[in-house]
């Protein structure tokens, strides 16, 4: 009896691993960018809607989080935030425009009854899919059904922005260099690194700050590499397992439980997803024809959330990372401000309407 209990989670982890590294390395055969996020993403949803569970600890994907806000920090010049002052009439646009499209399309579920009570205005929201799950749950939302909406989302997100880096030539410099996946560390700058992705744990835990072990790394990351006082040092083979634990993260959500209890939405909930990726687009196209700036970039700077996806991609693609990531984190702090109170005024005018009706 204790050796079958001990062996199903052995399985199935051998099992996670197995199919990671097939769908990465198909991925990988097809150029696309963000294939070790992309790959372990799907393996975790077939594993997991198949009726197998892994369980995460969650200070690895804490730890794959803070990482990551290393990595952005080492693309960020201290210089961004001079570049949000001077261009701000487009950032408040671009920004502004993904917003109100998604609250719009949250709006619409609502008032058509597809989901419960508030569960589509918190799922709708374009950004900080983990913190708008928490806060969803705090306001009293069926957390099951915003968690499926926001992780569907991020999936459908870091797909399209994938392919769309494909097609817009990610790979256009032509032949992919090897990549080294150990190379020589120096381990000064190493250990000056993984303090950084510490400190943020630490005070994201301390200070519980949404999307905390992301951000905070990141901003302290820009000050410490912008001011000369830290070079980050991040080797592929860490990049490679963060990038596989913050797709695990995602993947593993999709539980067939959730898609039972959300057959009848799926339409309008998919509809809704590609209505808002499309939306975008429209709001990217303005950005190149307004302010000049090229298509991937603005498509990526103006995707509908999963800002760890989006900062995997633009990182691995000929893009403008520092403009991607200054509109991301942007729209993500100003989500994380507005998101709460933009639900109850929605929620409201649907009970209203409702009555009215």
């Amino acid at each position: 009896m204790t050796r079958t209990v001990l062996d199903r989670p052995a399985l199935r982890w051998a099992s996670l691993l197995t199919l990671s590294l097939a769908f990465v390395a198909l991925l990988e055969l097809a150029r696309l960018p963000a294939a070790l996020l992309l790959g372990p993403m799907v393996a975790a949803i077939v594993l997991s809607v198949g009726g197998g569970t892994v369980r995460l600890p969650k200070q690895t994907v804490v730890g794959a989080q803070a990482i990551l806000g290393c990595m952005i920090a080492r693309a960020i010049p201290p210089s961004i935030l001079a570049e949000m002052a001077r261009d701000w009439p487009l950032f408040l646009g671009g920004i502004g425009s993904v917003i109100v499209a998604s609250s719009a399309l949250g709006y619409l579920l609502t008032r058509w009854r597809v989901l419960p009570g508030t569960a589509a205005v918190w799922g709708s929201s374009a950004g900080a899919a983990s913190a708008m799950t928490l806060m969803a749950d705090a306001y009293g939302a069926d957390v099951r059904l915003v968690a499926f909406m926001q992780y569907l989302r991020v999936f459908f997100v870091a797909a399209a922005a994938s392919l769309v880096a494909k097609l817009f030539g990610a790979s256009a410099s032509g032949a992919v260099p090897d990549i080294v996946w150990f190379p020589p560390v120096a381990w000064g700058p190493f250990a000056g690194t993984l303090a950084v992705a510490v400190f943020g744990v630490v005070a994201a835990r301390f200070l519980r700050v949404p999307a905390g072990p992301l951000l905070l790394p990141m901003a302290a990351g820009v000050a410490l590499h912008g001011g000369g006082w830290l070079t980050i040092e991040l080797p592929p083979w860490l990049l490679a397992v963060s990038y596989a634990f913050i797709g695990w993260s995602i993947g593993l959500r999709f539980n067939r439980a959730i898609f039972v209890h959300v057959a009848r939405a799926l339409p309008h909930v998919v509809g809704s997803t590609l209505a808002l990726i499309a939306l975008c687009g429209l709001f990217a196209m303005g950005l190149v024809l307004v302010a000049d700036v090229d298509p991937l970039t603005a498509y990526l700077a103006t995707s509908p959330g999963g800002a760890d996806s989006v900062a995997i991609i633009a990182t691995s693609s000929q893009v403008d990372v520092p403009f991607v990531m200054a509109m991301q984190t942007a729209r993500l702090v100003l989500v994380l401000l507005v998101g709460p109170p933009l639900a109850r005024f929605i929620a409201n005018r649907t009970a209203v309407a409702d009555k009215a009706g």
